[in-house]
């Protein structure tokens, strides 16, 4: 059995403690791939260190994160473009629009995420979407941008199944994580509904941990609990849904080659 954490922060400061053993937690649990987005220009570095530790199964995104778009926005943007002419990447991410923590930035955070889609367009690359109170605003950029070189992953589905459609129409997988262990988190309701070719597994570790780790710090092997979740839901076997949901990330991640 083969699993693709198609979202994990394990360059992230909670796991400076043990973060090699998280890693192997991981690869003993079948995850063989860790696609790591990026947040900033403050985490390039890390990134990198943990690709050049773990060559073989780490793959860097690059992009700058909605919350992070801030007054010097421009810089950030800059350095993601220099970055992406440096070196090869599997995704442009994450990326999008968040109007939880502030709604001040609206204009800014549309301008970085518009730019960011074309630079996914033109490096043939796809894009990895940061939604969070936001669904109008995202889908209105997708629908500027739409076409047959824009595509990738909603991270952290967590809307309707109208909207999971429509993310679906403008080319997006959904990225499944935590969120469909949780009692409240609704979307287990009518996932069986969409193919399951349109869903890819996900952690977004250190955060939004699956039941029964609610609450503490996320990490890559808990992917096996989503991906038993996920085969619950659908009434598949568990080898089954990691079969299918990895060849959906393999098929998202096609174009990156070291």
């Amino acid at each position: 059995m083969i699993l693709i954490d198609t979202h994990t922060h394990l360059y992230s400061e909670q796991f400076d403690e043990d973060r090699d053993e998280a890693i192997q937690r991981a690869i003993a649990n079948g995850v063989e791939r860790f696609y790591i987005p990026a947040i900033d220009s403050s985490y390039t570095e890390a990134m990198y260190k943990l690709e050049k530790n773990y060559p073989n199964c780490m793959q860097l995104m690059m992009g700058l994160h909605p919350t992070s778009v801030q007054e010097n926005v421009d810089n950030e943007l800059s350095h993601i473009e220099e970055q992406l002419h440096e070196r090869n990447f599997a995704a442009i991410g994450e990326i999008g629009i968040d109007l939880y923590w502030d709604k001040t930035k609206l204009d800014l955070q549309i301008r970085a995420f518009k730019q960011q889609i074309h630079w996914a367009k033109q490096y043939k690359l796809p894009i990895v979407i940061h939604c969070r109170e936001a669904f109008n605003e995202v889908f209105a950029v997708l629908e500027e941008e739409k076409g047959e070189d824009l595509y990738g992953i909603f991270h952290c589905f967590t809307g309707t199944f109208e909207q999971a459609e429509k993310a679906i129409e403008l080319g997006m997988k959904l990225g499944i994580g935590g969120v469909v262990t949780f009692k409240n988190g609704k979307i287990d309701q009518f996932l069986d509904r969409i193919s399951l070719r349109e869903i890819v597994l996900e952690t977004d570790s250190p955060y939004l941990a699956p039941s029964p780790y609610r609450g503490k710090r996320n990490e890559s092997s808990y992917l096996l609990n989503v991906a038993k979740k996920v085969a619950s839901v659908y009434n598949l076997s568990l080898d089954e849904v990691a079969r299918i949901t990895s060849n959906n990330a393999k098929e998202i991640f096609k174009n990156y080659d070291k």
